[in-house]
């Protein structure tokens, strides 16, 4: 498929090819079903989401990319060189359960969105303590990488929850619920802080392209791997 000059498909780069805004159309209310939602979710016509075109986003400091590369997967198990998280994260994810006896801190995170919350958080300087390391506060976007592969790619074990995969209150979609899941996010403001978690570890060679902030970027990580690298500042850039 043809390539932009940051090195994207052509209908995925915002800055050679901006979205035009929808149209607007008439909002029908759609009959009561009984079928569970996810919070926040509404009903719309929009047609389903296919989990093999749907993209997820990992993103990690440069400094861990050697050792994912070293292992060949991004794996959960793996103490990572830069901790992003702070000691009550890592609590809070080691004690949430996705499933009884299996931890939210057992799965690798996956965000749906370049756009999502606790990316943009981390981009404008990671400033809440309890959340995040001194380590991730004192790191700039450009230090970070964005590896991306599809839902489809991550196997059937692919966990979708619908919020902080730690929260009280975050629910989760795995097997055949996975597309539905996806189109209720979609459907609603929600996508922005869903996470896509994988048990245990997701193997490199799932990763179709790496996104890095800028060309100093793209040639460190151009010299560890033959992985697709795209210069693509808009990931980096914390939203307004």
């Amino acid at each position: 498929m043809p390539e932009c000059i940051h090195g994207l498909e052509i209908p995925l780069c915002d800055i050679c090819y901006p979205k035009t805004p929808p149209p607007k159309v008439a909002v029908v209310r759609a009959p009561r079903v009984s079928a569970p939602r996810l919070a926040g979710a509404v009903k719309t016509s929009r047609t389903s989401i296919d989990p093999a075109r749907q993209r997820v986003y990992h993103v990690t400091h440069i400094r861990n990319l050697e050792g994912i590369l070293d292992t060949g997967a991004i794996s959960a198990d793996t103490p990572p060189v830069v901790d992003l998280s702070a000691d009550l994260t890592r609590e809070l994810r080691l004690t949430a359960e996705v499933a009884p006896g299996s931890s939210v801190a057992q799965h690798v995170p996956f965000y749906l969105a370049p756009s999502a919350a606790l990316w943009d958080d981390l981009r404008r300087g990671a400033d809440d303590e309890t959340r995040w390391s001194a380590a991730a506060r004192s790191a700039a976007s450009a230090d970070f990488v964005v590896l991306v592969t599809t839902v489809a790619l991550l196997g059937e074990g692919a966990v979708i929850a619908d919020g902080d995969a730690a929260a009280t209150f975050t629910r989760f979609a795995t097997g055949d619920e996975l597309g539905r899941a996806l189109t209720r996010l979609h459907d609603s403001e929600g996508l922005d802080a869903a996470e896509v978690l994988v048990p245990s570890a997701v193997p490199y060679d799932t990763i179709q392209l790496i996104g890095v902030a800028n060309d100093r970027v793209r040639d460190r990580v151009r010299e560890l791997t033959s992985t697709k690298v795209a210069v693509y500042p808009p990931w980096f850039i914390a939203e307004l």
